[in-house]
């Protein structure tokens, strides 16, 4: 059966460059890859066709080689060297040992080089804690008590899970390089260590305290700053605050997620406030000078002008929540809210009739327009 052409096999063009050819074989040997695509002899022998290719066109003497002569190139004779007798397993250890492969071994825990100890790292995980806050606690900031619950790091064997004055070990499994190899076919492929997951030890003495685990769980009491300005899904991050690592490596994060209260008055859009205020029909009409509450705890003074209309919005600068980071603030928003009351006294009820007959002759001059409007949509 012929075979394919190689830049057929890697979807690339003779003019691309050494890095296309490489990105197209990286995509084809993490899709293709046996341990992805185990007992699939098609994905298998996919990856070798690709591995092929990537072989002969990533060196610039053989890809040169094939431009000139195709496939004979390396089919023996000529002194160029044929693929009948390839050592595969060879050249793909040397492809893997290259950094096109650095991702891919990273997802099956491999290490560059034989033999080489792996340098792991244990550290803890990280914990999330939800936090719920009020509004005015949002605007002012606060010192928070954080109570939890997490592992910590041994006091006896110092997180190193072994007995105090006892010493660690060779692993059994890997001969304390912290790797072992499988072959699978026609390539080798290094993994790390399952019994000292990479430290190339195993304890003999495992810490009484602990049990050989190197944390301890505990309960916690931390306080922290909730900064001017948090919103709705802030993440503070307190550093080292999570759980312990496990053979003396570091600890995981504390991650609070703030949540803040709705509010009886404001409402609040990223820095700035929202409220409606009620206004009598007589203040709306005449004008009034209001008091109205700022989210500080204080009051406001709010001119509100002759006529002013139902919806009518004032602006009270910086008067909003802090921003985060800044010195400034955002804008408390009122919407005036006309109120018209609903039962009246007789002398009341007299005087608007009264006012009703003074106002029919001289018409408001929004009425005047909407009417005009509709006497000749009528006529229409």
């Amino acid at each position: 059966m012929a075979k394919k052409d190689y830049y057929e096999v890697l979807g690339v063009i003779k003019s691309s460059s050494p890095e296309e050819i490489k990105k197209a074989y990286r995509k084809l040997a993490l899709k293709y890859h046996p341990d992805k695509n185990k007992g699939d002899k098609a994905a298998e022998s996919k990856f070798k066709e690709a591995s092929e290719a990537y072989h002969v066109l990533s060196d610039k003497e053989r890809r040169t080689n094939y431009d000139q002569f195709g496939h004979a190139a390396f089919e023996g004779g000529g002194g160029r060297g044929g693929f009948s007798n390839f050592d595969f397993s060879s050249a793909f250890s040397d492809i893997f040992g290259s950094d096109i492969f650095d991702d891919f071994f990273d997802g099956f825990g491999g290490t560059r080089g034989r033999g080489r100890r792996r340098s792991t790292n244990f550290r803890g995980a990280d914990l999330r804690y939800d936090l719920s806050i009020s509004l005015e606690d949002a605007y002012n900031g606060k010192k928070q008590e954080i109570n939890f619950s997490s592992s910590d790091k041994c006091a006896t064997c110092n997180g190193s899970g072994a007995e105090p004055g006892s010493k660690p070990i060779s692993c059994s499994a890997c001969g304390g390089h912290g790797q072992v190899r499988s072959s699978q076919g026609f390539f080798t492929i290094q993994q790390t260590c399952p019994e000292c997951t990479g430290s190339g030890e195993q304890i003999s003495d495992p810490c009484k305290e602990c049990k050989g685990m190197g944390k301890k769980q505990t309960r916690k009491k931390i306080f922290t700053n909730i900064p001017k300005g948090v919103d709705d899904g802030t993440r503070i991050r307190l550093s080292g605050k999570g759980e312990a690592g496990i053979k003396g490596s570091g600890n995981g994060d504390l991650y609070i997620f703030v949540s803040v209260k709705s509010h009886s008055i404001f409402k609040r859009s990223d820095e700035n406030l929202f409220f409606e205020f009620p206004i009598s029909l007589a203040d709306a009409t005449l004008g009034a000078t209001v008091e109205v509450p700022t989210i500080d705890g204080g009051k406001a003074k709010v001119k509100i002008p002759a006529g002013t209309q139902n919806g009518k919005q004032f602006r009270l600068k910086e008067k909003g929540m802090p921003m985060m980071r800044s010195k400034n603030y955002g804008d408390l928003y009122i919407q005036a809210i006309t109120e018209v009351p609903v039962s009246l006294t007789k002398e009341q009820k007299k005087l608007l009739e009264e006012f009703k007959k003074l106002e029919d002759a001289k018409t408001n001059p929004i009425m005047k327009d909407f009417f005009e409007k509709a006497k000749k949509f009528w006529r229409n």
